[in-house]
């Protein structure tokens, strides 16, 4: 039918009878497919040709320095070894063939040579331990749990306490790393440190920020009865929760200190001098997690899920893609923090849930809701217009302040990668009443992590000379004592005593024993 109206029939008879395949239309894929393959063919084909041509005429040439230099001897070893080509089947060409074997001779030394150079024994993929829950948690008014952990001395006898928080990839096992209890009992401090949302035993918030953040440790100062001011602490990434605090409840805080602060490092605020000194100490990777977190944060799950939620065990410098230097690199390999480093990294992880670590990555790089310019002490900004100007005739306004009025300490290692040395730089420059400590040859992790002279040095700057724990007050006791009898004299009996001498003995006795039995000691 179809060849009765002129149509191409779907098949094609083939050699044999009956013997039939598909026919392939020019319009379909599959079509272009195959030519465009065997044109690729052809070209090579082509090309193979005309690069050995170039060898004969430019390189095999009579007059060649090659052949010149190289023909003689390599005809006679050809000649010697004429003897192998008995082995070669009858119809393939010799030097066809010896050109094939000595590529596979040559690629296969190139195989052993590299396999040989990468034999050092691979290191065997440790699993991560997570240990058994047991913090101590608060509830919180939305109705969520927040986990914290106490050190130091009791909060009746603490002189000062210290609230910190940790930073991204940590728990609230970190707090000061390798910090002593004598020295928190020395200077009479309390440290406690908890979970950020979804974090270890904390749970999740979601939609959280940086005011909410604040606000969580807020609720949680009252919870653990802290009733003065406080000072906060800020370590790396844990930095920008200290900020929020001293942005949104100045109120209760009485000063912070900061070690190798993280900042945004795209803010805007920052001059092209401290963005580039920023920038040009980080590794590509972290770079490009950076843009990720800011552009793409629904790709970050992805690259998490394939390394510190893996439920594998590695270095926290290939976790987070971060450039160390010699002394940081040392101190990572000792023993003391290899064991920190499991049982906090695994605290970190407890949940296995991406999106807390999302929502940290994010609050990093986004955009905080307040600037660090805004903590300078300022007279705040009277009202303006008519009615203010007539209130200001009869009374004058009292002028507010606005800011954070307590100080602000920050050590800075000039050797730290990971939050270079300018980002403190930028603190200093928008906020002159930061006193920032700067601290030559000291890398990001030496200073803060296990050095009990630094750790001294810390609380010393900041408190001054220790004066241990505040003395245990003791409220009055009310004691009952027995009373002791009371002899009364001997008084000289009269016959003729009448009544009223005996009434006069009685109001005697009387008055003697009128005093109380209840003393206090």
């Amino acid at each position: 039918m179809n060849g009765v109206n002129g149509g191409p029939p779907p098949y094609t008879a083939g050699v044999g009878f009956g013997n039939t395949v598909p026919r392939v239309s020019p319009e379909d894929w599959r079509f272009h497919a195959t030519e465009f393959a065997k044109g690729v063919a052809e070209l090579s084909v082509e090309f193979g040709k005309g690069c050995r041509d170039v060898v004969k005429q430019s390189i095999l040439r009579d007059d060649s320095f090659v052949v010149r230099n190289f023909g003689g001897p390599c005809k006679s070893a050809c000649m010697k070894l004429r003897f192998l080509n008995r082995y070669l089947p009858e119809d393939r060409d010799p030097m066809h063939s010896w050109s094939v074997i000595s590529f596979v001779f040559a690629v296969v030394i190139a195989v052993l040579i590299v396999t040989s150079e990468s034999d050092a024994p691979v290191p065997m993929i440790q699993k991560l331990h997570i240990y058994p829950g047991n913090a101590t948690r608060i509830l919180l008014p939305d109705g969520r749990h927040l986990a914290y952990h106490e050190q130091g001395v009791s909060s009746d006898r603490a002189r000062y306490t210290i609230v910190t928080s940790h930073s991204f990839l940590s728990s609230r096992l970190a707090g000061i790393p390798g910090i002593k209890a004598s020295l928190l009992e020395e200077f009479g401090v309390r440290l406690v440190t908890y979970d950020l949302p979804g974090f270890g035993e904390s749970d999740p918030h979601p939609g959280r920020n940086l005011e909410s953040s604040a606000m969580d440790l807020f609720y949680l100062s009252y919870a653990v009865h802290i009733t003065d001011k406080f000072w906060v602490v800020g370590y790396s990434g844990a930095s920008l929760h200290t900020w929020a605090a001293l942005k949104y409840i100045p109120d209760r805080i009485a000063g912070a200190f900061m070690v190798a602060p993280l900042l945004n490092p795209y803010e805007p605020s920052m001059n092209k001098v401290e963005r580039r000194r920023t920038w040009e100490k980080w590794t590509l990777r972290r770079k490009f997690m950076y843009f990720l977190a800011r552009k793409f944060p629904v790709l970050l799950p992805y690259f998490y899920r394939r390394s510190f939620l893996s439920g594998n065990l590695d270095q926290i410098d290939k976790w987070l893609a971060l450039s160390l230097g010699k002394r940081d690199k040392v101190m990572i390999e000792e023993l003391k923090y290899q064991e920190f480093w499991k049982r906090d990294l695994g605290e970190s992880v407890r949940q296995g849930n991406v999106k807390p670590f999302v929502e940290e990555a994010v609050l990093q790089v986004s955009n905080w809701g307040f600037s660090i310019s805004d903590l300078n002490v300022q007279k705040k900004l009277q009202g303006k217009g008519i009615v203010y100007w007539l209130k200001s005739i009869y009374k004058r306004p009292c002028q507010e302040l606005t800011g954070f009025l307590g100080p602000i300490h920050i050590w800075q290692g000039l050797e730290d990668r990971v939050v270079p040395p300018s980002m403190s730089e930028y603190v200093h420059r928008v906020l002159p009443g930061a006193m920032v400590h700067k601290l030559l040859y000291e890398g990001h992790f030496t200073y803060f992590y296990f050095c009990d002279e630094c750790h001294r040095q810390m609380l010393t700057t900041v408190f001054g000379n220790p004066q241990g724990p505040l003395p245990v007050k003791v409220d009055p006791i009310p004691v009952k004592v027995d009373p002791i009898p009371v002899k009364a004299d001997p008084v000289p009996v009269n016959e003729d005593t009448d009544e009223e001498t005996e009434e006069r003995g009685i109001n005697s006795y009387s008055e003697n024993n009128s005093d109380s039995d209840i003393t206090f000691v």
